[in-house]
């Protein structure tokens, strides 16, 4: 049994608590990590955020010399897909990224233990928690040799896994989640997706882009209802250009498995139909993973699944917290990181804060989506009175040069203030783009602020700058 106290334990190895643990160091404190898995950066960079930008870049090359080199000019035979070798550099990069976080590990001097770990109560020096070596203990383990640490403070960061749906267990097989799904040993001949939101819309596009036929499945009138809703119409228009099919309004009802393949029962309204796949893919949300950690028998309190905290991340039990998708807010691997910086500086004595009002939301589709604030239907909604700039790239010279002309960006601005409510941009490298709208958001900046701001030309970002302009009926280019 260990005999050293530390000043932090922090169980889960993702983003918001690898980040936790480091700036945790940083600031002098005695820190020990605990992760199930081998490889550290939890679901984000092993099985989530990382391998699927991954494939998105692939496959986004992939369809680019097969359908628009020839535009630029390049002429090629036409490319042929090599998924193994597509498969193994994701691979490669998750690997160098989760390298990566071992090596500041030892730069910061973090302990670091590999198994499953257990809030097993108190004791004079502070809370304890098992750890069982095993990744994935069952009854049998019981006998198993586990290790006791103690910690004057421990953080939960154990983060989240996709859900499933009644009569629609994963299986790994026919019906999976996004983990199976960024490792398909071939191309789906039909992938039917569960679920129109962020992750369904991302791997949709992956496997369509390689030569899958896709359907998309959506209980709801609207895929990403919480969206901007001028955007996500333009997205979905765009997705189905590239072939991808929409049930909206559609239950699935039940599955049979076929000589391998699978049929769909599918109901709208009254009206049944039936899909035969090879894969299903279930994308309709995630779950807090809490189970097996100790926490209702610790005491913490748990709200619709989650666990509460304060200010401080602080649960109902003193001295242990939670973070990331544990707590209420948006899945996200940068809320968690966030999160987990703010936590260790608080704990310093800082007076740190997350700016929850201006997280961005990404899609990595083609087009990209990116957005901060409020949308256009949240201002209506609650009386606020606004302007509306927008800007097409296809008046961007960049965007030409690129060939890259779809989408829009879009500023919503408090109409006697002018100051920036919301930015949604749907386009290329959206992604990069936004962080700039964060930043003029967080220091209550207005759509003023960004249209006397230089934008070097020719960039992509001229387009947010016009968009701006465009507040005040003053866009040069439109």
């Amino acid at each position: 049994m260990s005999e050293q106290v530390y000043d932090l334990i922090v169980i889960g190895g993702g983003p918001g608590g690898y980040v936790a643990a480091i700036r945790a160091a940083q600031l002098g404190m005695g820190v020990v990590v605990v992760e199930r898995r081998e490889r550290l950066g939890g679901v984000c960079l092993n099985e989530g955020c990382i391998p699927s930008k991954a494939l998105l870049d692939s496959s986004e090359l992939f369809a680019l010399a097969r359908d628009r080199f020839a535009g630029h000019g390049i002429g090629i035979s036409p490319p042929t897909l090599d998924l193994p070798r597509m498969l193994a550099r994701k691979d490669e990069v998750v690997a160098k990224l989760t390298d990566g976080i071992a090596f500041l590990f030892k730069k910061n001097k973090i302990a670091l233990f590999t198994g499953t770990a257990r809030l097993a109560g108190t004791g004079g020096d502070g809370h304890r928690v098992e750890v069982d070596p095993r990744r994935d203990p069952g009854p049998e383990s019981r006998d198993q040799e586990k290790q006791i640490l103690i910690g004057k403070r421990v953080l939960l960061a154990t983060g989240s896994a996709p859900a499933e749906l009644p009569g629609l267990p994963f299986d790994g097989g026919l019906v999976v989640s996004s983990r199976e799904a960024l490792a398909f040993d071939r191309v789906p001949e039909h992938l039917l997706v569960v679920g129109g939101g962020y992750i369904g819309l991302e791997l949709g596009s992956v496997w369509r882009r390689l030569g899958a036929k896709v359907t998309v499945v959506e209980v709801l009138p609207k895929v990403l209802p919480t969206m901007d809703r001028q955007v996500a119409d333009t997205l979905v228009r765009s997705l189905k250009k590239q072939g991808i099919s929409f049930r909206l309004e559609t239950r699935v009802i039940e599955v049979e498995r076929r000589g391998g393949k699978g049929v769909v029962t599918l109901k709208s309204g009254e009206v049944a139909e039936q899909l035969e796949c090879d894969r299903l893919l279930v994308a309709a949300g995630r779950h807090p993973l809490t189970a097996g950690l100790g926490v209702e028998e610790a005491g913490v309190t748990l709200e619709s699944g989650r666990i509460g905290v304060n200010g401080d991340y602080e649960t109902s039990v003193p001295g242990i917290f939670a973070i990331g998708d544990l707590i209420h807010g948006p899945m996200l691997a940068h809320k968690a990181m966030e999160e987990g910086v703010v936590f260790a500086e608080r704990q310093a004595g800082q007076a740190s804060q997350v700016d929850y009002e201006f997280i961005p939301g990404i899609i990595y589709t083609w087009p990209e989506v990116a957005s901060v604030g409020k949308t256009e239907e949240e201002l209506n909604r609650d009386a606020v009175p606004y302007a509306t700039g927008r800007f097409p790239f296809s008046a961007n010279g960049r965007a030409r040069c690129m060939d890259e002309t779809e989408g829009f960006v879009k500023i919503l601005a408090h109409q006697s203030t002018g100051r920036v409510l919301g930015v949604h941009v749907i386009g290329p490298r959206a992604s990069d783009m936004i962080a700039e709208a964060v930043t003029v958001m967080t220091y209550g900046g207005s759509a003023q602020d960004v249209a006397m701001t230089f934008h070097a030309h020719p960039t992509l970002s001229e387009a947010m700058k016009e968009a701006a302009l465009d507040v005040d009926k003053a866009a040069i280019h439109a």
